[in-house]
């Protein structure tokens, strides 16, 4: 990314959008795992959560409710480590109750995005993920319009392997087609359940789906991720899944997406 860019996004060398075109296939924790993978690949990363209505991401990476501060340059955005390795910023952090429910119309929602894009201080970072909420609605076009004056590198889709999910998956990758973001690839999350006993991992959804839709767009696959206890365990404790399980078939995968999506990005 242009490093002369004005404002908070100028050290910011790459954006890529994490999108669904449905609910509950995983888009939160897909985003969190790339970001640790990231992480530990020797990357500065952001996550910027503009899922409104159900932000997750502080939950899952275990930051708690912490105040948000402003600087000169704006907020300055929260960090899961003393290194300032991995930068958050989320509505999340802005709520007084975390049980209260966002019930706002569109022009309140688009505003807030547009804050998250022009006034946060990022510093400088390699990779910054953003999470959105499902479908192509205000929120996604309010994203892509305020990023594009500093680049939208592209946008990483996740399914799963059901044809209801890839259906919408579909009308997603015609969002990315009408708005001009280049598709850097699919992933399909839960595909397949790994044993916690044997480690055999069972097919109890359908399977290959992502990749199936991938060869009929013409998309780059990226991988499949399993249904893994010890991801799901690590998540809901707000645990670091990559770093404490280094040897799972699970790891294997999130590190090969991430490296893929680096070469991609051209920054391996």
């Amino acid at each position: 990314m242009d490093q002369n860019n004005d404002g908070s996004m100028a050290q910011v060398r790459h954006v890529v959008l994490v999108l669904s075109g449905k609910g509950g296939v995983g888009k939160s924790t897909v985003t969190s795992e790339l970001a640790l993978a990231l992480r530990h690949a020797g990357k500065k990363v952001g996550i910027l959560d503009v899922d409104l209505c159900g932000p997750s991401i502080p939950r899952m990476l275990s930051v708690g409710r912490p105040d948000v501060h402003q600087c000169d340059s704006g907020w300055v955005p929260v960090y899961t480590d003393a290194e300032k390795s991995l930068a958050l910023m989320s509505i999340g952090f802005l709520l007084e109750d975390p049980d209260e429910a966002v019930v706002w119309r569109g022009p309140k929602k688009n505003a807030l995005i547009g804050q998250f894009v022009s006034d946060v201080a990022w510093g400088e970072l390699d990779v910054l993920l953003v999470d959105t909420p499902p479908g192509t609605s205000d929120e996604h076009l309010a994203i892509v319009e305020n990023l594009k004056k500093h680049r939208v590198d592209g946008a990483v889709l996740v399914t799963t392997p059901q044809a209801v999910s890839t259906g919408d998956v579909r009308r997603e990758i015609t969002f990315c087609k009408k708005t001009g973001v280049r598709i850097l690839g699919i992933i399909e999350n839960m595909s397949g359940f790994v044993c916690p006993h044997c480690s055999e991992c069972s097919n109890i959804f359908s399977k290959g789906g992502g990749e199936e839709l991938a060869e009929q767009t013409g998309s780059v696959f990226l991988g499949s991720v399993p249904l893994d206890p010890l991801l799901c365990s690590s998540i809901e404790e707000g645990k670091d899944f990559v770093q404490s399980f280094p040897d799972s078939a699970t790891f294997s995968t999130i590190s090969t997406i991430c490296q893929t999506l680096l070469n991609s990005l051209g920054t391996a």
